[in-house]
């Protein structure tokens, strides 16, 4: 069982399977929810990642080498070698599939809402935060409504709301950012404190429906027990990336209380 009242921060480490679980649990529960005439269904994106690290260069001996001898009647002759390329050997990367929900009209193929779950990958410098910006400012042209659930505290800000924008009370760790296809200047934001449970989120679907809901506490829950994160969390370590002194004094009170540490 999730220990913690609201996110768990050592749920990071192992984002890759939170995420896919999270999808698929949010797919769910959301098409239980929707009226006639709209699905939810997971869709993928698909990119390759090149980080520096990912390139090795072989630096050869580059020579361009001109010979001269006799032949015959003693007539210089040159001899031409080609010049020795620069070789790289490149890592074989593979392809980096990030899946998110969208909700659509299946009658026409209209596209409603969008629901994204940031992954690491959107808010680090790469190709993967710009494929993510990308969609998000088709989106926000298009008329789609968007939701941007941010449950990792690495990264930067890729959220469809500036850092300034946003009063400083509520600047937290985590966001749910939600952005109604006919309302493009307004933002509902949902800041997620830690020590907090997380929000139910409300989805817009199409303006003459009701919303949906999203318990993301019941979802993260749910991961949590199915992923069985209790056999591989180690909670006499700090959690990564490191929390303010404030909150890392809050998460060892907490989980002392729960019986996870000792004091």
């Amino acid at each position: 069982m999730n220990p913690f009242p609201g996110m768990n921060p050592y749920l990071e480490r192992y984002w890759r399977d939170v995420h896919a679980r999270l999808v698929v649990y949010a797919c769910d529960a959301l098409q239980a929810q929707l009226p006639t005439g709209l699905v939810a269904r997971i869709e993928e994106r698909v990119y390759v990642e090149f980080p520096d690290e990912s390139v090795r260069s072989i630096y050869p001996d580059i020579r361009v080498v001109e010979q001269t001898g006799s032949s015959g009647g003693g007539v210089a002759t040159a001899v031409q070698v080609a010049t020795e390329p620069v070789i790289i050997d490149l890592e074989l990367l593979e392809p980096v599939t990030e899946t998110y929900i969208e909700i659509v009209e299946p009658i026409n193929g209209r596209l409603i809402t969008v629901i994204e779950v940031l992954s690491a990958a959107n808010k680090t410098p790469g190709e993967g935060r710009e494929v993510y910006l990308r969609k998000q400012r088709e989106i926000v042209r298009s008329g789609v409504s968007l939701v941007e659930i941010d449950l990792l505290r690495a990264g930067q800000h890729v959220l469809n709301i500036p850092v300034s924008e946003i009063p400083p009370k509520y600047r937290t760790y985590y966001f749910v950012c939600v952005m109604r296809g006919w309302e493009p200047h307004r933002r509902e934001i949902y800041p997620i404190y830690l020590q907090q449970p997380l929000p139910k989120v409300r989805v817009p679907l199409r303006r003459s429906d009701s919303d949906a809901l999203l318990d993301l506490q019941e979802l993260i829950n749910r991961c949590y027990e199915s992923g069985r994160y209790d056999q591989l969390i180690d909670y006499s370590r700090d959690p990564e990336p490191p929390l303010n002194p404030a909150d890392a004094q809050w998460l060892h009170e907490w989980l002392v209380q729960q019986g996870r540490r000792s004091v």
